[in-house]
């Protein structure tokens, strides 16, 4: 695996719906170096069965499955079923409580009911591919989350996930890649890739005036933190 030669030695890949959740479990044990988690996406939910909840507690504690996502509220199409979104979240959220997983949450153009939501548990997680103010990081840290970062912090453009990044200790900042999307530069417009986190990494340390094996050292750490308990 190329991840492995690029220093990338642990991988966690994520559910959206029942195909890819099976997916998930396939490959966690199929390969040492990737853990899964389970969950359904807001944007998935088309078709959704009341039984998928008893299959996602069913499964959620294989060895191998570190948490439950990814999971949120998505309000971005104005055809979006708000109400089932936010009934799913938090019926999977009740999961994640009763079985002491982290989560990973998914939230855009939602930021405020995804807080508002996420402050009624008493959970650990990321906030997947944020895109909130910097107050709003730092009100989810507070929370008990971590700050996802991934490939947007390498584009010319994206000033807001820079400021968060500058603003936000590495203590609370998580590497990912949201593969195959949001592909670092100078690799944007091809299939993201975990092999590219590196470039991530390189970035963080360039925002915040450290060193690369710093920003490494630091957001293993987190991961280890957040999903190893």
């Amino acid at each position: 695996m190329e991840c492995l030669n690029n220093g990338v030695n642990r991988i966690i890949v994520s559910g959206c719906d029942m195909a890819s959740n099976k997916e998930v479990l396939e490959l966690v044990n199929k390969y040492d170096c990737i853990y899964g988690t389970l969950g359904f996406h807001p944007t998935e939910l088309d078709g959704f069965k009341d039984e998928y909840f008893g299959w996602l507690e069913d499964n959620i504690n294989n060895r191998k499955i570190v948490g439950v996502g990814e999971i949120g509220l998505d309000y971005h199409y104005e055809d979006t079923n708000r109400e089932l979104q936010k009934e799913v979240f938090r019926r999977q959220l009740d999961i994640a409580s009763r079985n002491g997983k982290p989560i990973i949450v998914h939230s855009r153009d939602a930021i405020g009911d995804t807080y508002n939501i996420l402050k009624d548990y008493k959970l650990r997680g990321s906030i997947h591919a944020f895109s909130g103010s910097v107050e709003m990081a730092h009100e989810f840290i507070k929370l008990g989350y971590m700050v996802g970062v991934g490939g947007v912090v390498t584009f010319k453009n994206a000033k807001n996930i820079k400021e968060v990044v500058k603003s936000v200790p590495l203590a609370y900042i998580l590497l990912e890649t949201d593969s195959p999307y949001l592909t670092p530069e100078p690799y944007r417009g091809n299939s993201n890739e975990p092999a590219y986190i590196p470039l991530i990494a390189r970035k963080i340390a360039e925002i915040k005036g450290v060193s690369l094996d710093s920003v490494m050292s630091a957001t293993s750490g987190n991961v280890k933190m957040i999903f190893d308990k």
